[in-house]
């Protein structure tokens, strides 16, 4: 055999081992997988609370921003009505978006992230970019060095004007409303966004005073970091859904040791069942470890229409192809709108207040 078909041959042998290693069947056969210890304070899934957050993870992917400001927009209705918008982020060079506000059921504040364009490219590059990152979070413990996370879901969040105009409108909130819980939400790409918030958040306030809740996002970091995150944000849920692509990306393998991507807890997985001629919807609760071999590793995640819809709500953008925002012609009293930096900022709130304390 001539040594470009050997080559050729070998690259071949090895991609089929590397999927059949991160596929259900090597799941199957795992002798040692990966357990580690979770705080556990009772927090249990809520299926009333997810159908109601997950109306913001779409909200938030709404580009006509006047009508978001205002919540006027065909997706600002259903369980959200009465929400407040306090502040809306945009970064249009990195296409992305998140906003805050309260909202009258549950009484929280709302803080959403958007996921990536549906037919976005540079999104889905950055989604799925493979280098890693040491971090290293206030309290972590010297056993835990090693905690690696995704450097483009990591500086997506702190190395952007998006962490900065967060903590502001939160602290502003809570001077204005009282001392409200924060939900924390996101598909896809915004809901790696929301973890490394509400772990943020978790740190500089309590884990008392946060929860989170993602769709469909990807993994963001190592069993390392899995296990911290889990300890500081104990209330969490991430929801998966069928056959969904993005949450198997970027791969597991579990005989990496620390050198895997790995999945924090705790996963609700969506799937149906088909006995006969009757489906069953169901909302399965999966084990603390965050790499349950019996939900959504238990299925070829290949599907990228079971990703863009959760609950039977659509999480994606109505506008297709590059980022596209929308500012319409608006009362002034509807809120201010700056821009810093190249990101669009949109404030129901009076700009001097961002000099606000850390209360």
């Amino acid at each position: 055999m001539a040594p470009r078909r050997r080559t050729a041959a070998a690259v071949l042998a090895l991609t089929g081992l590397l999927l059949f290693l991160s596929s259900p069947a090597a799941a199957a056969a795992e002798d040692g997988e990966l357990r580690m210890k979770h705080s556990g304070d009772g927090y249990h899934y809520n299926s009333t609370l997810a159908h109601i957050l997950v109306e913001y993870a779409s909200a938030v992917y709404t580009s006509d921003l006047t009508s978001l400001l205002t919540w006027t927009c065909p997706r600002c209705e259903g369980h959200t009505k009465g929400f407040e918008m306090i502040e809306i982020i945009v970064d249009v060079e990195r296409c992305l978006q998140a906003f805050v506000g309260v909202a009258p059921d549950p009484r929280s504040i709302i803080i959403a992230f958007r996921g990536t364009q549906e037919h976005s490219a540079s999104n889905w590059i950055e989604d799925l970019f493979w280098k890693q990152l040491d971090v290293t979070y206030p309290g972590m413990p010297d056993a835990m060095h090693m905690l690696q996370v995704h450097h483009g879901f990591y500086s997506a969040y702190y190395n952007t004007t998006l962490r900065h105009e967060i903590l502001k409108s939160v602290r502003w909130a809570w001077k204005t409303y009282g001392r409200l819980p924060i939900n924390v939400v996101g598909h896809s790409m915004g809901g790696a966004l929301a973890s490394f918030c509400a772990l943020d958040l978790s740190v500089k306030y309590g884990s008392h005073a946060v929860e989170l809740i993602t769709f469909g996002q990807p993994r963001v970091g190592n069993p390392a970091f899995a296990a911290y995150f889990s300890e500081q944000v104990p209330r969490t849920i991430r929801v998966t859904h069928e056959n969904d692509i993005v949450p198997h990306l970027p791969p597991y393998f579990y005989y990496l040791g620390q050198w895997t991507y790995h999945h924090f807890a705790r996963e609700v997985w969506l799937h149906e069942t088909v006995v006969g001629n009757v489906v069953t919807k169901n909302e399965t609760v999966c084990d603390c470890t965050g790499e349950d071999p019996t939900c959504s590793r238990s299925v070829y995640g290949r599907s990228v229409a079971d990703h863009l819809e959760y609950y039977g709500v659509t999480l994606h953008a109505d506008s297709r192809g590059t980022c596209q925002f929308v500012i319409g012609t608006s009362n002034s009293a509807d809120g201010d709108i700056v821009q810093v930096d190249g990101t669009i900022i949109l404030s129901r709130y009076p700009q001097e207040q961002h000099s606000l304390a850390s209360i």
